[in-house]
């Protein structure tokens, strides 16, 4: 999957980009990514210019647009999440390898829900290849005898947004490593050997029928 740089600087010509241009859109990126990460829904090119060091008219020179420029990175965070359920899926260790995906996943997704929000629409939770290396990463761990075998990989889904928390709530703040902890707690009961039945029915894949 190409890069937010590569996708930016494809003109359709198939020429090499300068190495000027392509430094200057490889600036922008992280400072998109940075900006999203801090400042969300309020994100603008003016910001994100004067993160990367450049001036506004560079910014619009090089990217064009403030959309297309989180389009490109929203695709990039995307790639990087199936990238790591790839790794995940040639560890030989399927609990080691659906683990380091989790904790990927988490923080990947995180910043991909910030980027999400500085384009103002919904994201969208029907991503093929993101939906099939949670499920083979699940069904992989579940065939080794590894993971409670009365669990979906939609309910997987489910729970491994709900470890993403907010930084306070009833007035406490999140502690250090606040994810991890809510992630090894989930871990934990994913991995329970005698677990307690679960109550109603798993979640709907509103796709199926699509």
């Amino acid at each position: 999957m190409p890069s937010a740089v590569d996708r930016l600087l494809d003109d359709g010509s198939g020429r090499r980009p300068r190495a000027d241009a392509r430094r200057n859109v490889e600036r922008l990126v992280r400072a998109a990514r940075e900006a999203a990460g801090e400042i969300g829904g309020e994100i603008t090119a003016h910001e994100i210019a004067r993160r990367a060091g450049v001036g506004v008219g560079t910014f619009y020179r090089r990217v064009s647009t403030l959309e297309l420029l989180l389009e490109a990175v929203l695709a990039e965070v995307l790639g990087e999440i199936v990238a790591k359920g790839d790794e995940g899926l040639a560890d030989p260790d399927p609990w080691g390898g659906f683990t380091g995906f989790a904790s990927a996943y988490i923080r990947l997704r995180n910043e991909l829900c910030d980027i999400n929000e500085a384009l103002g629409g919904p994201l969208d939770h029907a991503r093929s290849e993101l939906r099939d290396r949670i499920r083979l990463l699940v069904a992989r761990a579940q065939e080794a005898g590894i993971m409670r075998a009365d669990v979906t990989w939609q309910d997987v889904a489910f729970l491994l947004v709900s470890v993403s928390t907010s930084d306070h709530t009833l007035g406490l703040r999140a502690g250090q490593e606040q994810w991890d902890r809510n992630l090894q707690v989930v871990l934990d009961g994913l991995r329970t050997p005698q677990p307690a039945a679960l109550p109603g029915t798993p979640p709907i894949d509103t796709t199926a029928s699509a």
